[in-house]
């Protein structure tokens, strides 16, 4: 509501004839009261609008509680997956993900968001199945989307593999999108003393407490898992990077894991 500034004029009785003192100038009235500022829309809330077309290659840095990796991602393998991928990126989608299952010997997975509001409306955006690409198999280091085993099923959960897996998961139709091309080591290292989820046979986390819970219930129950701090694209070659500020020092109720993304079977 705007505000003003109501001002009374009062009479003035002349006793003399020198004139009165000029009166000053009326006081300014106040400005008008800002207007509300819009609130920033998440855009992790709105999977509909992440719709970009990731480009022929495009690289991908991990900074990790174990150390950084980094991914290279091939469009032509899987196109469907490497827009996905990328449009999560993009977004921070991966910031404070927790790698929820480690299997020693076959695959690492990630991909549910530590704020189940998050994970709620990504669960069922799911993307279209990809043909698998003449001599791109799951090897080791490769990433992929995982899936629940029906057809165009696969949302945010991914997997690298820690192995050779080609002749367990090729013929289920896992398709790589992309490859650890930096790192590994830092891959091979993230903490798998949890193994596989208890929902899967094993002591690890369940996806349904973290569809309903988010990462809470994973720092409470499972404080050694390592996590993702950050996902960042890495400019293209000769790209400037963006400038950056400088700052003074400072003085996730949803569906059962039942219709949860599943991760790939065991071997």
């Amino acid at each position: 509501m705007k505000a003003f500034l109501v001002l009374l004029a009062t009479g003035t009785v002349m006793l003399a004839q020198t004139p009165p003192p000029a009166k000053s100038a009326a006081p300014a009235t106040k400005s008008a009261a800002p207007a509300a500022k819009t609130p920033a829309v998440n855009p992790l809330l709105h999977p509909e609008t992440l719709k970009a077309i990731a480009p022929a290659t495009v690289q991908v840095k991990f900074t990790t509680t174990k150390g950084d990796f980094i991914v290279t991602v091939h469009r032509d393998w899987s196109p469907n997956g490497a827009d996905r991928f990328y449009n999560l990126a993009k977004s921070r989608y991966f910031n404070d993900n927790s790698f929820f299952r480690i299997v020693p010997g076959f695959i690492g997975q990630f991909g549910m968001p530590p704020d189940p509001k998050v994970g709620a409306v990504w669960e069922h955006a799911t993307i279209k199945d990809d043909p698998a690409k003449a001599g791109v198999h799951n090897t080791k280091g490769t990433l992929v989307f995982a899936a629940t085993g029906l057809p165009n099923s696969r949302t945010t959960q991914l997997f690298i593999n820690l192995n050779d897996n080609t002749r367990s998961l090729d013929s289920q139709g896992f398709t790589p999108f992309g490859e650890v091309t930096d790192g590994m080591d830092v891959v091979m290292n993230l903490y798998s003393g949890y193994g596989d989820g208890a929902d899967m046979g094993g002591h690890g986390p369940t996806q349904g407490m973290i569809v309903s819970q988010g990462k809470p219930y994973l720092d409470k129950n499972f404080p050694k898992l390592d996590s993702i701090k950050t996902a960042t694209i890495v400019p293209a070659a000769g790209a400037a990077a963006p400038a950056t500020k400088s700052t003074s020092p400072a003085t996730k109720s949803t569906s059962p894991a039942a219709k949860s993304t599943a991760a790939p079977p065991k071997k």
